[in-house]
């Protein structure tokens, strides 16, 4: 159980700290707005995450138990995948930063709380990185052995309690602390942080016996 919840915890916060425009929009809406359209926002993005590690939980289990003969040898693809995802974010965060080409757009009018929940539960879903992020750790995880329905549970509710902590954490910060996370040296820490939380689980993987 205490293991579902520290791969759980590591999951949500590897894929929810990078602030990207996402993170970006959700600082910027809080400072436009208030902190309740902030949180109500947040929680948007903590859901979508929380939907997709609960999908990558139900359905790696049913494609783990036909995958059953070669899982030892997926393990290593899902740590394979872990790496190029964390190399990936790393590489695409310093090249950004380098030559400072940062998207501005026009910001629309502020919308309201369930609006603001909605949207951002909307964009968050259309996020391909998510889907196979939380795939290859359930896959990977299911490797060295099957998680019973306890322990899927905690995982799901403990990537959603970290995902939902951090974007709410964004929230609060508001315009402060949003122009030194969503400047280019705040996305380039907080990008490379997250490549560093995803290589941890990628060995963490790699280590675990099966």
């Amino acid at each position: 159980m205490t293991a579902a919840l520290v791969a759980g915890l590591l999951a949500g916060y590897g894929i929810a700290v990078p602030v990207g425009a996402v993170g970006t929009y959700l600082v910027s809406l809080t400072a436009r707005t208030s902190l309740r359209t902030g949180a109500w926002a947040a929680l948007g993005v903590a859901t979508a995450d929380g939907i997709y590690a609960l999908a990558a939980t139900l359905g790696g289990t049913a494609l783990a138990a036909a995958l059953r003969p070669v899982l030892g040898p997926l393990r290593w693809v899902c740590v394979l995948v872990l790496l190029g995802l964390a190399v990936w974010g790393a590489v695409t965060a310093l090249r950004e930063y380098r030559s400072h080409r940062f998207a501005t757009r026009a910001a629309p009018a502020p919308p309201g709380p369930a609006r603001a929940f909605w949207g951002l539960l909307g964009i968050t879903l259309l996020n391909p990185t998510t889907v196979i992020y939380f795939a290859a750790l359930v896959l990977g995880s299911q490797a060295s052995g099957p998680a019973g329905p306890w322990e899927q549970g905690v995982f799901v509710l403990a990537a959603f309690a970290a995902s939902a902590s951090w974007q709410v954490l964004l929230a609060r910060s508001g315009a402060l602390l949003g122009r030194a996370l969503t400047g280019p040296r705040g996305r380039l820490v907080t990008a490379l942080v997250a490549s560093g939380v995803m290589t941890a689980l990628a060995v963490r993987m790699a280590v675990a016996p099966g």
